[in-house]
């Protein structure tokens, strides 16, 4: 059986990884000290908002701290955070074979070209996962949002499809990887809006106050794409263009108007919410930094992009502070 190697194995990456073990898959995940211990200690436990609930036993979990385990890998899932995405790019190219397929499946914009930059000759795909998993208690990984995983079209994907579909992850090939990704951006802006309000999502996302946050927010991303050409594809049920308008909607009316995007776990929270509470540097850069990067690109400026940057930063390391969603509204406004 063809091994995959799940490299940078935090929430998202031992969710998808062990989905797969459990799957029946060759499976190795790699990562950090403290994962491994705990892992080590208690197993897995596998949930989601559909009520699956599965327990893995910590014998025989397939978790690594030593990269010599990509050697044998075929296939080779990225899912470290964006600021490192070029120091996984040298460990692959130490430890694994050149045949090997890379998919990025990490945040933001950009990683996959990271990837390749590190990787000059080696097949490298851009991913996304669309799903929230947040890491609870009793070592469980819930993801708490739906969405099939998207990779970048390739015939390289065809032997993997069947244990991905049988693991619950379906993989759905897209042609335009890059309007994916953007599309994609500009839904995950609300991340910092969520990390801020200290709320679980679908709590954050009923209230007009920080839905206005983030409308400011995509508003603002909106029309630096459009002077820079770039078409944001529809990972939402609403276009993009059309997501401010509905973001503002009065909570009553955007309850029923919205349904669809309010079919989350009451659990689930952002990931910028779990690295804060765990002390951790966010991805921020790379997200609602992005688009500030873009507007500099531009000779322009993303004022409310560029204040919630310098807000996240401002809370790593520290106690997290819970914004009102009218307070972090003016301070969005700021310039």
């Amino acid at each position: 059986m063809a091994r995959i190697a799940v490299f940078g194995a935090g929430s998202i990456g031992v969710y998808i990884g062990a989905s797969l073990h459990a799957a029946g898959a060759d499976v190795v995940m790699i990562g950090r000290a403290r994962m491994r211990q705990q892992i080590a200690e208690q197993g897995v436990l596998l949930s989601d908002l559909e009520g699956r609930r599965q327990q893995l036993a910590a014998a025989g979990f397939p978790y690594q701290e030593n990269p010599f385990a990509l050697t044998d890998a075929q296939l080779i899932l990225v899912t470290v955070k964006s600021a490192d995405s070029a120091a996984a790019g040298a460990v692959i190219a130490q430890h694994a074979r050149p045949s090997a397929l890379v998919v990025s499946l990490q945040n933001g914009v950009g990683n996959a070209a990271a990837l390749r930059s590190a990787l000059p000759g080696w097949q490298v795909l851009a991913g996304m996962v669309p799903f929230n998993v947040v890491q609870m208690e009793g070592s469980r990984f819930h993801r708490g949002s739906g969405g099939q995983l998207m990779i970048e079209a390739s015939p390289a994907l065809a032997p993997w499809q069947a244990v991905f579909s049988q693991a619950h992850l379906r993989i759905q090939p897209c042609a335009d990887f890059d309007a994916v990704q953007w599309g994609k951006l500009l839904l995950n802006l609300n991340n910092a809006v969520n990390a801020l309000s200290g709320l679980p999502l679908k709590n954050q996302l009923s209230q007009r106050a920080y839905r206005r946050c983030l409308a400011l927010l995509i508003e603002e991303a909106l029309q630096l794409l459009r002077a820079a050409g770039i078409r944001p594809a529809k990972i939402a049920k609403v276009a993009p263009q059309l997501l401010p308008l509905l973001l503002r909607l009065p909570d009553a009316v955007f309850t029923r108007v919205a349904a669809a995007m309010l079919k989350i776990d009451p659990q689930a929270r952002s990931s910028m919410w779990e690295d804060l509470q765990a002390g951790r540097l966010t991805e921020v850069d790379y997200l609602n930094g992005a688009i500030v990067g873009l507007a500099q690109s531009l000779g322009r400026d993303a004022p409310a992009n560029r204040r919630m940057t310098a807000l996240i930063h401002a809370a790593e390391g520290a106690a997290l502070p819970s914004w009102s969603g009218d307070a972090l509204y003016q301070a969005l406004r700021i310039r």
